[in-house]
């Protein structure tokens, strides 16, 4: 690019505080400096570096000079448009009526200046709903080019337009403008578009739709944690707590390991009512708490079972600890040793003929035949 005259003896160098990217490098004998990288003047138009000379003989004579290199510029870059357009037309726009007009933008710097063209793409030369007409001042207008459109039928239009530049090699893009059919007043001015438009004309704005949208998702949580709460409750226990004196029934398909079976009930005090009773849990079902053990009043002798029985139920009906299962059991205890002697016939003949009989009067009507047979006098037996 550019050759030092090597009039003496001396050695040529970049500086590569001034050229950290190592985009030039320099012939160390003739001073040619070349690239090493690409160059691209949109991001870098100027380059600043700094060569450094030494002579051969004596390294402690050198200089050093700046060097300003300027990146000239090529048609590498195609137009485009210069800003993001948001085009729309009336449903009741005339033929001809202008609706937009688009400008383009370069990022190459020609020495002529720009100069762009607009046209239809070849593949649609001939659009039936808007026309391009190109103003000659790097600006194009979108006009109309029938009367009337209808949001029910196209909401949206897709125009594609061919943009392109005078320089050498010419650079060549397509830009597509989105068109909305909107509702305007008289004057012209836009009101609503599309789906928006038309859910305005049914008397509901934004905010409405967001509302009824914000209500119907509520609705669905609140089924859903309604529906697990119920599936929860299904799992609770059928006694909750000792304080739930609900009466429940539960059926249960095991029928016992019958007599032998002294696990869920404890009878040796039923049977022997004058043994010492010890206080013990309950254990056909396991209490949820340990509470203090209850110590029983002893028994008195020769106590009569009825009186037994009622004397329990009434001290496990004054305990507060008792809780209040329904539990069904059978005790296999007759009571002590009737009073009244055998009845039986075998044993008539070996008693005295003697004995009194007189009790069976006090027995009852049921034993009025034998007070009669039996309780008379001894004439009368005879």
């Amino acid at each position: 690019m550019t050759g030092f005259m090597n009039l003496f003896s001396a050695r040529y160098s970049v500086d590569r505080h001034t050229d950290m990217d190592r985009i030039f490098s320099i012939h160390s004998e003739n001073g040619s400096i070349f690239t090493l990288k690409s160059l691209d003047r949109e991001s870098s138009p100027w380059h600043n570096i700094t060569i450094t000379a030494t002579e051969i003989n004596n390294s402690k004579q050198s200089s050093h000079v700046p060097v300003f290199i300027r990146i000239l510029d090529i048609n590498d870059h195609a137009p485009e448009f210069a800003m993001y357009y948001e085009t729309f037309v009336c449903e009741n726009a005339k033929p001809g009526q202008l609706i937009q007009t688009v400008s383009v933008m370069d990022k190459d710097d020609p020495p002529r200046g720009h100069k762009f063209f607009f046209e239809p793409v070849p593949e649609f030369p001939l659009n039936p709903n808007f026309t391009i007409v190109d103003n000659k001042d790097n600006t194009a207008g979108i006009m109309t080019r029938k009367d009337g459109y209808s949001r029910n039928k196209m909401s949206t239009y897709l125009l594609p337009i061919l943009i392109f530049d005078n320089d050498y090699p010419i650079q060549s893009s397509t830009g597509t403008l989105t068109i909305r059919v909107c509702a305007c007043d008289s004057q012209g001015n836009m009101q609503s578009c599309t789906a928006e438009a038309l859910v305005l004309s049914a008397g509901l704005s934004t905010g409405a739709l967001i509302a009824i949208l914000l209500c119907v998702l509520i609705l669905l949580v609140l089924v859903v944690l309604f529906a697990a709460l119920k599936r929860q409750r299904k799992k609770e226990p059928l006694i909750i707590s000792k304080d739930d004196v609900r009466d429940n029934i539960v059926t249960y398909n095991d029928e016992g390991g019958g007599e032998e079976d002294t696990q869920a009930f404890d009878i040796g005090t039923l049977r022997n009512p004058e043994a010492r009773e010890d206080s013990k849990l309950r254990r056909d079902v396991m209490p949820e708490t340990i509470f203090q053990i209850r110590r029983t009043v002893p028994l008195w002798e020769n106590i009569d079972v009825q009186d037994f029985i009622h004397r329990r139920l009434k001290e496990n009906d004054s305990d507060p600890s008792a809780p209040p299962y329904d539990s069904l059991a059978t005790y296999a205890y007759e009571g002590n040793d009737s009073i009244a002697g055998s009845l039986s016939s075998l044993e008539s003949l070996t008693a005295d003929c003697n004995q009194d009989y007189d009790y069976l009067s006090d027995w009852g009507p049921r034993f009025k035949k034998l007070a009669d047979m039996y309780g008379g006098d001894d004439s009368d037996r005879d």
